[in-house]
């Protein structure tokens, strides 16, 4: 039986990258990600993933939404709308950030790059504008620009990243810290280079103008052949965030603004970033709920889990015993980790039953037929994969 089409494939466009991607897209496996084409897999998601455990990958990030803010009001306006103290931050460097509702629920997380005094560039996973535009009211000396679509990235992970942007002629990368920016020039071709990533590894994201994006992801390709190069999709993209213990909206929490139901999405204690809100700083929107929450402490708990087994456990529910009396959470994402040789998963556990024995209830396919398992589980308190090398500055040549 055939699936439905997917009609949002038909109106997606091509990144800047597409000419280049497609040739590699071997089996044709797109999805839609804000209105443009992403690579699901090229070939073959382990492949993809082990590139850039051991060697170099890069990631088409086209699609994320780019927002420019720049004015005298510029820090003010970010500052209350984000929970992070944004006023710390230097020229020159990056910093993860949330947004969250009045009621303090999470509607997005993202990055911002300080790029000057009264510069700086926002970047997310969705459409971020209306939000913006309501966050700005108050302000008078602030640009807003959306460069969603004149700003070509690419995410470049990988142990050997950095090797190979050295050959590729970026002199001083090896210099770069992580969360810091630099710019570079190679003949006429200008981009900036950010020592950031979504894989725990090291590695790096290069932002350039649309026009010249052909022109670097050629100059990246033609360096980084005697290094490994590959390019990787979601599904890898997936597996090398859930090592390292990053969150993903649609599968750890909804974004606000686009819940039907009560208390659908999450709040950022009950996803354990407690440390990206700052309540030292001025007022930010949803502070008075947040700070009520961190006095009675969140309902739910995000809790990474290492399960017995090696069947992946997500879907499955969170039980306090193995009699299975009843459900205390339920399994956000889960995969079998090839670098860390275990069962890893996010739960999101009711935080009473944090300190208890935990039990996850697992259903799986073999050969046609269903089966079903209880295994135990083991909290872990640190990400599943977090590599020596990818902390270093300057980083080992590999």
């Amino acid at each position: 039986m055939n699936s439905a089409p997917d009609f949002s494939l038909e109106r997606a466009l091509p990144t800047p990258f597409h000419a280049r991607t497609q040739a590699f897209n071997l089996e044709g496996r797109w999805s839609s990600w804000n209105g443009y084409l992403a690579a699901e897999q090229y070939f073959d998601a382990e492949l993809e993933y082990f590139k850039v455990r051991n060697a170099c990958g890069i990631y088409d990030i086209s699609p994320m939404q780019k927002y420019h803010v720049s004015g005298r009001d510029a820090e003010a306006m970010l500052n209350r709308m984000v929970t992070r103290d944004v006023t710390k931050m230097r020229v020159g460097r990056v910093s993860y950030v949330l947004w969250c509702t009045g009621a303090g629920r999470l509607i997005d997380d993202g990055t911002i790059f300080r790029l000057a005094e009264d510069a700086f560039m926002l970047t997310c996973g969705s459409p971020s504008t209306a939000w913006l535009k309501k966050s700005a009211i108050g302000f008078d000396d602030l640009v807003i620009k959306d460069k969603s679509d004149d700003l070509a990235a690419l995410s470049f992970q990988g142990p050997t990243s950095c090797a190979a942007l050295r050959c590729m002629g970026l002199d001083g990368i090896e210099e770069v810290r992580p969360f810091e920016i630099r710019r570079f020039e190679l003949g006429a071709l200008r981009f900036m280079a950010s020592r950031t990533g979504f894989t725990g590894d090291l590695g790096y994201e290069l932002w350039v103008s649309a026009e010249d994006a052909l022109a670097l992801w050629d100059a990246l390709y033609a360096a980084g052949e005697d290094f490994g190069i590959h390019p990787f999709g979601e599904v890898a993209t997936n597996m090398l965030r859930l090592e390292a213990g990053f969150i993903m909206p649609g599968a750890e929490f909804n974004e606000a603004l686009k819940t039907i139901r009560f208390e659908h999405d999450q709040t950022p204690f009950e996803l354990g970033l407690d440390s990206m809100v700052d309540f030292k700083k001025p007022h930010f929107n949803g502070r008075t709920a947040l700070l009520a929450e961190s006095k009675r402490g969140p309902r739910v708990s995000l809790t990474k889990l290492d399960i017995e087994g090696n069947k992946p456990a997500a879907g499955s529910f969170i039980y306090n015993s193995k009699a299975c009396r009843r459900d205390v959470g339920y399994v956000t994402s889960g995969i079998w980790s090839p670098v860390v040789k275990a069962n890893i998963a996010f739960a999101m556990i009711e935080s009473k039953h944090i300190s208890g024995e935990l039990w996850a209830h697992i259903n799986y396919e073999k050969e046609l037929r269903h089966y079903s398992k209880i295994a135990r589980c083991q909290i872990k308190q640190s990400p599943f994969y977090a590599p020596q090398h990818a902390k270093l500055t300057p980083p080992a040549d590999f």
